[in-house]
């Protein structure tokens, strides 16, 4: 064991004084000479590439800024200041009409919504016993689809996990 520990020190010194020996003249400035020298020899390149996109898209254009301007707008008041991921379906009432939506934000407030009401990024097309069905807008530049219908539904898996 005593000639373990005494090849691992030695080992240990040699490898530090190796280390000290190979750094220490790195330490040191290089003339100026040396420097100028240097210089001149790396010179920016004469050519730079351009990209010829051949009617393609530009890979190093980001695809959510696709040049269109995005309009900064306001959000609504009430239920119309949520998406509909940010919402959950609390209660359904009948009223003398029709069914109408209780909903809760992400604020703990509940609201009440008919259908026809606004979201953020939708429209309540009906309101049914077992929660809602919205017409959801989708926002994805890449998406061939403009609109897809989402239920919300009264008690849902979340929720039940609870």
């Amino acid at each position: 064991m005593r000639a373990f520990a005494l090849t691992l020190g030695v080992t240990v010194a040699a490898a530090t004084a190796t280390f000290a020996a190979v750094t220490t003249p790195a330490l040191t400035a290089p003339p100026a000479a040396a420097v100028e020298a240097t210089a001149a020899v790396v010179a920016p390149p004469q050519d730079s590439y351009i990209y010829q996109s051949d009617g393609r898209r530009d890979p190093f254009t980001p695809l959510t800024n696709s040049g269109i301007e995005v309009k900064a707008t306001k959000r609504g008041d009430g239920a119309a200041a949520f998406t509909v991921d940010e919402i959950s379906v609390r209660g359904v009432m009948q009223t003398r009409e029709r069914l109408v939506a209780m909903v809760q934000g992400p604020d703990n407030k509940t609201y009440v919504v008919h259908p026809g009401d606004k979201f953020a990024d939708g429209v309540i097309k009906t309101v049914t016993p077992q929660g809602l069905v919205v017409v959801q807008d989708i926002t994805d530049p890449l998406s061939t689809q403009k609109q897809r219908e989402v239920r919300k539904l009264l008690r849902s898996l979340e929720e039940t996990k609870e």
